[in-house]
């Protein structure tokens, strides 16, 4: 099975973080074994000093060059990576995506129908490329503007609502799409290290949203068994 994660700055993570991907990694692992790849056109980290995705300073230097492998962008949302997947998909044939986006595109793109339309364009893009794929995509999760913010905490909410329905919409027998849970209890003070990218914590309650959505619906891999108050 091979997997992709797509996302936008929580996902690909900056030089020096673990990433909630390694910790997925971690999990397929110990559930998987080795009949999994990670597949993806990038694997760089974002470098802060550089503005620029060029670091391979992983906080685990021994995880696996394959297994770093990913289509995530800091700044980029649904509306980058609406055109982006087609090929992605296509070279790397993935069977599941596993997508985190949209906090970017509402912060500084896109309104939430609009966002939603490009979650639209992506999936159908992603099936013209693998028409079997299936998806797990996360709702956006808490972040620090959403707190200060109640427009833009309004827009979280309504797009979270327009995703759900796009998921219900568009999930097909041959294609099936789901929705993960937006992780619960999740604390900024705890589980990020700005108010918005996870730190060690909240890379395990990302990943084991993914998990268990994998796990419950489509009896892949098992559940997520790392402490979700973990340093690393």
């Amino acid at each position: 099975m091979r997997f992709m994660f797509v996302g936008d700055s929580m996902t690909i993570g900056r030089a020096g973080d673990y990433t909630w991907r390694y910790r997925m990694w971690q999990h397929l692992c110990a559930t998987l074994g080795d009949s999994f790849r990670i597949v993806g056109p990038r694997s760089a980290l974002y470098d802060a000093a550089a503005d620029a995705p060029v670091s391979h300073a992983y906080a685990d230097p021994e995880f696996p060059e394959d297994a770093r492998r990913h289509l995530a962008g800091w700044g980029e949302g649904w509306q980058h990576m609406a055109p982006l997947i087609g090929p992605a998909a296509t070279a790397a044939e993935p069977d599941v995506l596993l997508v985190s986006l949209g906090l970017i595109d509402l912060g500084f793109y896109t309104d939430a129908p609009q966002t939603a339309v490009n979650v639209r364009r992506f999936i159908a893009r992603a099936r013209a490329a693998r028409p079997g794929v299936r998806m797990v995509l996360l709702p956006v999760i808490p972040n620090v503007r959403a707190d200060y913010d109640a427009p833009f905490a309004a827009q979280v909410a309504h797009f979270n609502e327009l995703l759900g329905k796009a998921v219900a919409d568009l999930s097909t027998p041959a294609s099936p799409i789901l929705l993960a849970a937006r992780p619960q209890g999740y604390e900024l003070a705890r589980d990020t290290y700005d108010g918005t990218h996870p730190n060690a914590s909240g890379e395990h309650r990302l990943a084991a949203e993914f998990a268990s959505a994998l796990h419950q619906a489509w009896a892949v891999g098992g559940p997520y068994r790392a402490a979700a108050d973990a340093d690393a």
